[in-house]
């Protein structure tokens, strides 16, 4: 379960680094003024969002091992790599939301704009009195035109007769026709031009808000559209940076990077301690099988054969070494868990070895068979006690490898 959270963990952080070392890219890219220096600034603008998820390891490593110096070093690369990351986060957070507002404003303009002419146009149409097609109208001028009364009244300009008034009359009614058609032929291009226009507008977008998330958050907040955008782009530019700076660093945790273990190379002990060492049970030694070296060619084969041959025994890990140096055997005696990690705590800074976490201690002492009870709210371990001063002198006082008897 741990390792499968520990790579959930990663992947994550790796995303959210790829994402925050892209946009850094992205705006960094924006700042050059040829394409050369275009990409030298996004690769430089990566490489700080990178460097900025590894340099936690760096500085949590010298802190540990004391090194002030690389410590303090990583600190300054950090803070300076992380400011810049920062800056150009919210550059292109800023950048992209306030772009993707605008253009979702402009089309949302262009579209009632268009609206608005749409029916005005067919308001106009709708005021244009009834007439035949222009066409028909025209040939009905042409043809006026060419009768007798026309020339008489030179062209319905002199008109003195009761029929002449009757034909210029008519003549006149068919002019106004005439442009009660034109009119309405240039309105319904209108009308088909606007239509064909908002057909290209995204109605989507057209339809919404500019920026739907922080009008819908300033509904609820009572706070103005331009403070929501800018707290909201404040927001992701920190979510990306603290996400990929620290994400990595919080996942690779699982696997205690620091836990330093204890040395591996034994030393012998003579055979009366291991005889005693089998003699009290110890929950902390556990049995391994030897190999007993055969005696060499002309060797002094009258030996005791009642003494116990030696073997080597693997060293124990560091609860197992608290155990043994700092518990002891105490009929009707009971120790707190709490108590118990504490002196586990000051036993580690003595040892200048990293604690383990309180959940991980307790599951690791409670597999050296220690009973466990819990007795007035409180868990305490039954049958130990923590050692005596004089006690935890000889204890420090003997080797820390030792050999087992067979």
């Amino acid at each position: 379960m741990r390792h499968a959270l520990g790579v959930l963990g990663i992947l994550a952080a790796g995303v959210l680094l790829a994402v925050s070392a892209a946009m850094n890219w992205r705006f960094g890219l924006s700042l050059g003024r040829t394409e050369l220096d275009g990409q030298i600034y996004g690769a430089a603008s990566a490489a700080a969002d990178c460097l900025k998820a590894l340099v936690p390891f760096f500085l949590f490593a010298a802190i540990k091992n004391k090194a002030w110096s690389q410590a303090a070093a990583s600190l300054v690369v950090w803070t300076v790599v992380t400011a810049y990351s920062l800056t150009s986060a919210f550059g292109h957070a800023a950048l992209n939301r306030f772009d993707v507002a605008g253009e979702r404003a402009h089309e949302k303009t262009l579209y009632e704009n268009l609206s608005a002419d749409l029916a005005r146009a067919k308001e106009q149409l709708g005021w244009v009195p009834q007439h035949r097609p222009a066409g028909t109208v025209q040939a009905e001028i042409d043809a006026a035109k060419n009768e007798r009364r026309w020339a008489s009244t030179s062209g319905c300009t002199d008109v003195t007769a009761s029929k002449s008034r009757t034909f210029c009359e008519g003549y006149h009614a068919l002019v106004s026709e005439l442009a009660s058609a034109e009119q309405a032929s240039v309105l319904e291009t209108r009308i088909a031009e606007v239509q064909t226009q908002l057909g290209k507008v995204d109605s989507s977008k057209a339809m919404t808000e500019a920026d739907p998330q922080a009008a819908v958050i300033a509904k609820i907040t009572g706070f103005d559209v331009d403070k929501i955008q800018l707290a909201m782009t404040l927001f992701i530019a920190l979510l990306l940076e603290i996400g990929s700076g620290f994400g990595m660093y919080i996942a690779f945790s699982q696997w205690r990077l620091y836990e330093r273990q204890s040395p591996a190379a034994p030393i012998l002990a003579s055979a009366s301690t291991a005889a005693a060492a089998v003699a009290v049970p110890n929950p902390a030694v556990v049995p391994v099988p030897v190999a007993i070296e055969k005696p060499r060619s002309g060797a002094n084969d009258n030996i005791n054969k009642s003494i116990v041959p030696q073997r080597l025994v693997a060293p124990e890990n560091d609860v197992e070494r608290f155990y043994k140096e700092r518990i002891e055997t105490q009929d009707g005696s009971s120790l707190t868990a709490t108590a118990l990690y504490e002196d586990y705590c000051a036993w580690c800074e003595e040892q200048q070895k990293e604690p383990l976490a309180l959940p991980t201690f307790g599951r690791d002492f409670g597999e050296l068979g220690i009973q466990k009870a819990k007795i007035a709210g409180r868990v305490r371990y039954i049958g130990i006690a923590l050692r005596s001063g004089a006690a935890l002198e000889e204890v420090k006082n003997t080797p820390a490898f030792k050999v087992q008897a067979a």
